[in-house]
């Protein structure tokens, strides 16, 4: 019951200041390259959104509620506060969530963790959860066309999945078959290669796009390396006590 403690309360601690922490970068970083091109893709959309036409009226006037649930609009968070809090919130979950996966990797260890392995285990989920998936499906703004979601997610979490056993093995396994076994597992999924998104026009500038990567895998980066640090601490000490 300490051990769990331990897990839940270091993973709680660490995931609410990286939590709060990234969404202060996210603010400076991603979030105003997010809104521009959310300026594209209405003026993209708005074309579609024309009034009916004279052939379509039969149709509205005998099927009312049919018109009045295709004309309402998705729910999204209001700019402004609403936004920000569910963005905070979601950040501060996502980093619990994560920082369970690492307590948990720490408890198993058996022994104490210091800052600089919890940085290496940071990086290490920055690799496997980032790096690795983003060779094949970057970072990408709205407006821009995507492959099929199935696809994409399927692709994204074998990769995932292949790049943490392939390091593993790598790391944990001192033997020349561990090492051809785990780079195969690495670089498997990239053979395969990753879903392509549909060819089509995007008003999206190429230079937002590229910024928005960049900006998005320094994110990632500080949210890893922060995450591993915070939670080494913090286990290291919830459980002494």
């Amino acid at each position: 019951m300490s051990i769990f403690r331990s897990i839940v309360f270091s993973a709680a601690l660490a995931g609410v200041i990286t939590g709060a922490a990234i969404t202060g970068a996210q603010m400076v970083g991603t979030i105003p390259l997010i809104q521009k091109s959310e300026v594209y893709e209405r003026k993209a959309e708005a074309p579609a959104a024309v009034a009916p036409t004279a052939a379509a009226q039969p149709a509205h006037t005998h099927d009312h509620g049919a018109a009045a649930h295709s004309h309402e609009a998705e729910w999204e968070p209001a700019e402004g506060l609403q936004r920000n809090a569910f963005t905070t919130g979601a950040n501060i979950l996502t980093a619990i969530g994560f920082a369970l996966l690492l307590a948990g990797i720490f408890a198993l260890r058996g022994r104490a963790v210091g800052w600089r392995e919890g940085l290496f285990w940071g990086l290490g989920g920055f690799v496997v959860f980032t790096a690795a998936p983003g060779l094949g499906l970057p970072p990408e703004l709205p407006g821009m066309p995507v492959a099929d979601l199935t696809l994409r997610q399927t692709w994204w979490i074998g990769t995932a999945c292949a790049t943490a056993a392939g390091l593993g093995l790598l790391v944990f396994r001192k033997a020349s078959w561990a090492a051809i076994l785990g780079l195969g597992l690495i670089i498997l999924p990239h053979l395969i290669g990753a879903p392509l998104a549909p060819a089509g026009h995007t008003d999206v500038p190429e230079a937002l796009s590229h910024s928005f990567v960049v900006a998005a895998v320094l994110t990632s980066l500080l949210f890893w390396a922060l995450l591993g640090v915070l939670t080494s601490i913090a286990f290291q000490r919830i459980s002494r006590t």
